[in-house]
């Protein structure tokens, strides 16, 4: 598998915010979102052994695999497999483009290019909010958990205006949770 970093962290996004996790980020992604803020291009090749060792060796028994796109990873479902066999829960995050696993605990699908998407009903739905009109997700999913966050533009007045314009669409639909990128506004990983 081609890896880009593991870490050990707090989940910053979604339901499991605040939660220790074991993150492991995959190399690669099949799109290209201009507001993506991980750089995940670079990596080195591990087996799926590798790399069960290097989560364990942290005390969380919380695994994300991210990216980039972890879909792409041939080996994706052994690695699932042997996170599971040394007492992982596995979380995954996606852009819903590629089929996953039955097996991944939790489903996290941030959907980028509706017309792509293939993973329909995920455990949750974090939608990456800048305005639009949310009624074509609405739709088309069907999560536990529907999480709208804001897109971090890198301009603190654009921030501010879709952070508020978040806040409103939650408020006029409940079934829609704010979830900001903790970890950002915590300054860790």
């Amino acid at each position: 598998m081609r890896i880009n970093e593991i870490f050990c962290s707090i989940q910053g996004e979604g339901r499991y915010t605040g939660t220790p996790a074991v993150f492991i980020r995959t190399s690669g992604c099949n799109l290209h979102c201009a507001f993506c803020d991980t750089r995940h291009q670079e990596g080195w090749e591990m087996t799926v052994e590798e790399i069960v060792v290097a989560a364990a060796s942290y005390k969380p028994r919380h695994a994300v695999i991210t990216g980039g796109e972890p879909s792409l990873q041939r080996d994706l479902p052994q690695l699932v497999d042997a996170l599971h066999e040394v007492g992982f829960y596995v979380q995954i995050e996606t852009n819903g483009t590629h089929l996953l696993p039955h097996t991944i605990d939790w489903v996290t699908c941030s959907p980028k290019v509706l017309a792509e998407t293939v993973v329909l009903e995920p455990h949750e739905l974090k939608a990456v909010f800048q305005g639009q009109d949310m009624q074509p997700i609405e739709q088309m999913f069907h999560p536990q958990v529907w999480s709208l966050q804001p897109c971090d533009t890198g301009d603190v007045q654009r921030n501010a205006t879709i952070l508020q314009a978040a806040i409103q669409y939650t408020l006029s639909h409940p079934q829609w949770h704010l979830s900001l990128q903790t970890h950002k506004l915590i300054g860790v990983q």
